[in-house]
């Protein structure tokens, strides 16, 4: 039975990871969260209610095999206490967005950098098999198209930097101490249980059941790379298990280039095929250290981690504003 600590697990990632991992008969899951983003009961309400143990609100136990803590990544003795016993650490928890990093750098260094430095001692003073790092595009910044490991980075925002500085001390600890570590550079994921987020899938979902107008940052043809959240949830599990991903960096996306124009008028068409009123899009002002154009190369992750995307974007934006629609109409 393999042993799974992940922070940050009442996230949008982490609850769509614990909720594939619990599928499986063999393991498990302590989650690690501060709550100021997720909660408890999201976590709880992303599980089959068949699987909760009865009487089990507040307290550590969720299910037979699912364990909840409340602590801070920036607490060294909390981590370590966490990592105790456990095969696999899946550091999801993170101070997430350029514009937060560009407002506040000295906190996106602290939970990121120092928060990640925290978690890899931790899993190696616990003698942990596998580290697993959910890093980002941002780490490159503005490189070459398509992204891939090979560009040389050159973040554009605090957020990217502190990303790049986790896989750096991911490859370190792996090449120091022996620590098998694993660093995801995800695409911009979207999907069900993403109510917390403020990405762009998310926010447009979110203002068109609101009655509010998609507010799109400058001319709207700046390009993302969306993957949904099962196509995520299984590299990372790719990543924790297949051998041959020790010591690398993987971009973990779907090597398609969507503008953001296109993906708002996608969600008006798909809402409106649901019933709800038309949308207004407006157009705001850029974001500073936004990225123009960003899609992947995920070609060393087929090979690799013998992981590819699945869900057509179509299907994916479906399937998340169907869940919006039954959680927050």
């Amino acid at each position: 039975m393999t042993t799974w600590l992940i922070t940050g697990g009442c996230g949008f990632i982490g609850r769509n990871l614990v909720a594939r991992l619990l599928e499986e008969e063999d393991c498990e899951i302590r989650v690690l969260d501060n709550l100021k983003v997720g909660r408890r009961e999201d976590l709880e309400a992303a599980l089959p209610s068949h699987r909760q143990l009865p009487g089990a609100k507040n307290k550590p136990a969720i299910s037979a095999r699912l364990e909840f803590v409340q602590g801070d990544i920036l607490d060294n003795r909390v981590v370590r206490t966490a990592a105790a016993g456990r095969d696999v650490l899946i550091h999801l928890a993170a101070s997430t967005g350029v514009m937060p990093s560009i407002a506040e750098p000295m906190h996106d260094f602290n939970v990121n950098i120092v928060g990640t430095l925290n978690c890899l001692e931790a899993a190696r003073h616990a003698g942990m098999q596998r580290f697993v790092f959910a890093s980002s595009g941002a780490s490159l910044g503005e490189v070459e198209l398509p992204i891939h490991e090979e560009r040389a980075p050159r973040p554009n925002s605090p957020y990217g930097a502190s990303k790049l500085a986790g896989e750096a001390y991911c490859s370190a600890y792996w090449r120091s101490y022996g620590l098998e570590t694993v660093a995801l550079r995800f695409g911009n994921v979207y999907g069900p249980h993403s109510d917390h987020k403020s990405s762009v899938v998310a926010t447009f979902i979110k203002n068109a059941l609101a009655g509010e107008p998609l507010i799109i940052n400058g001319d709207g043809r700046q390009t993302r790379d969306l993957i949904f959240i099962d196509d995520l949830v299984g590299a990372v599990c790719q990543a924790a298990t297949v051998p041959e991903a020790t010591g690398h960096v993987f971009q973990v996306a779907t090597g398609r280039e969507t503008t953001v124009i296109e993906v708002a008028e996608l969600l008006a068409e798909i809402l409106r095929e649901r019933g709800l009123p038309s949308i207004h899009i407006v157009h705001g002002p850029v974001q500073i250290g936004d990225v123009r154009r960003n899609f992947s190369d995920t070609s060393k992750a087929r090979q690799l981690l013998r992981w590819r995307a699945e869900v057509p974007l179509r299907e994916g934006l479906g399937r998340t504003v169907d869940w919006f629609l039954r959680h927050h109409a």
